[in-house]
């Protein structure tokens, strides 16, 4: 069986090391807080918070404690607050280690576009850019396909970038695939499925 969110959300949590300050973008990316554990991770969130703690349970929610994505999340003993300005001067001073981004297309390059549909209203690009930009990693978690059940990891991307060869993992429903200079790499496969299976559901080049 594919992994379903949560599962995505959990395997990305292994990728995490203690002692890391880590980016979780908006979408499946958030649910990575609930899969921390023991490890001492600090969370950061480009709003103006440094460690992010878990969801809270229903009826704790404080409305005044929101992710960037602007749901209610908890506080830590050690949490701090700041504004944006120094958010993102530790995103572009290269002092947060990885960043866990949601996607809605992944090039055999390394190619991210996760911010815009042409025609669709959009906010704007929030932090993205930077992030991917200034992040020592990124990793992105995304279903395999989209509703159709189209690949979203291409050949190139279609729709308008955030970074150029900017990831290094891509973690789907189906699997674990790295990028390499040769194209998508496949680390591991979700349970039940099989790399025929992977190979099928992706356009990119997998090597």
């Amino acid at each position: 069986m594919p992994w379903d969110r949560n599962q995505m959300a959990e395997r990305a949590a292994q990728e995490l090391e203690d002692g890391m300050y880590v980016n979780l973008g908006i979408g499946i990316p958030t649910l990575v807080a609930n899969y921390v554990g023991d490890k001492d991770i600090t969370l950061q969130s480009e709003n103006g918070m440094l460690g992010m703690g878990p969801f809270p349970f229903d009826g704790e929610e404080d409305p005044d404690l929101i992710n960037a994505g602007k749901q209610t999340i908890t506080e830590l003993r050690r949490t701090s607050y700041f504004d944006s300005a120094q958010s993102f001067g530790m995103i572009r001073g290269g002092k947060i280690a990885a960043a866990i981004l949601g996607a809605m297309e992944v090039s055999e390059q390394g190619d991210l576009a996760n911010w815009m549909i042409p025609g669709k209203l959009v906010k704007g690009m929030g932090g993205a850019m930077d992030l991917v930009a200034g992040v020592g990693r990124v990793i992105v978690i995304m279903d395999h396909t989209n509703k159709h059940g189209d690949s979203k990891l291409l050949k190139e991307c279609t729709l308008p970038l955030t970074g150029k060869a900017v990831v290094d993992r891509v973690i789907t429903n189906l699997g674990v695939l790295d990028v390499t200079h040769k194209g998508l790499h496949i680390q591991e496969l979700a349970p039940g499925v099989t790399r025929e299976d992977m190979i099928a559901a992706t356009e990119a080049k997998i090597v």
